[in-house]
């Protein structure tokens, strides 16, 4: 079996390839994506997702699968990074509040002989946010580091539901790329 590389620093990817019984080894990319305000949500997070895979591979990958992975959260016709700042995570979620958004996470799986790329949809509709639960949320620290400022499965009554995958959501739409992950591996 081949070396199995991470290119991503997130826990929430990392639990989830735990959580499926995967031996792995972290190692985040330098590269830091861009959103140039052209390019369509579902494109930016495989953009992303491959510059980060490759970053890992160019660097670490020899004789290694490296996979990659980038979520966005597409709302209104603005796609919707990782949060700078409270503030900005306080305009997010309230710009999310009451509404549906799409949460694409795009992947990158690349060796010396294979690569695949894609990315998976999932429709989130947000309950009507108090000004109190966003506050709450904004304090808790827990918006940083996520895409759309919130995670999914943070344990606060953001999200009134979901169409699609969950853990796609959460970082790592494991069900759609499980079957791609065990053929590069062998």
């Amino acid at each position: 079996m081949k070396k199995f590389i991470l290119a991503s620093g997130s826990p929430r990817r990392k639990d989830i390839l735990e959580r499926e019984g995967y031996s792995f080894t972290v190692i985040t990319s330098d590269k830091e994506g861009v959103n140039d305000g052209f390019t369509s949500p579902e494109k930016l997070a495989v953009l992303h997702a491959a510059q980060k895979a490759q970053d890992v591979f160019d660097r670490f990958g020899e004789g290694a699968v490296v996979l990659g992975a980038d979520t966005v959260v597409a709302s209104g016709g603005k796609t919707l990074g990782k949060a700078k700042s409270s503030e900005e995570a306080r305009e997010m979620l309230r710009s999310l509040s009451g509404k549906s958004h799409e949460v694409y996470t795009g992947y990158a799986l690349i060796s010396a002989d294979m690569r695949e790329t894609g990315s998976v949809k999932t429709t989130v509709t947000f309950n009507e946010l108090s000004e109190k639960t966003v506050d709450d949320y904004i304090k808790s620290g827990l918006w940083q580091g996520k895409a759309g400022a919130y995670g999914i499965q943070d344990g606060f009554d953001l999200v009134k539901s979901y169409e699609g995958d969950y853990d796609n959501v959460v970082g790592l739409p494991i069900k759609q790329i499980e079957e791609s992950i065990k053929e590069f591996l062998k």
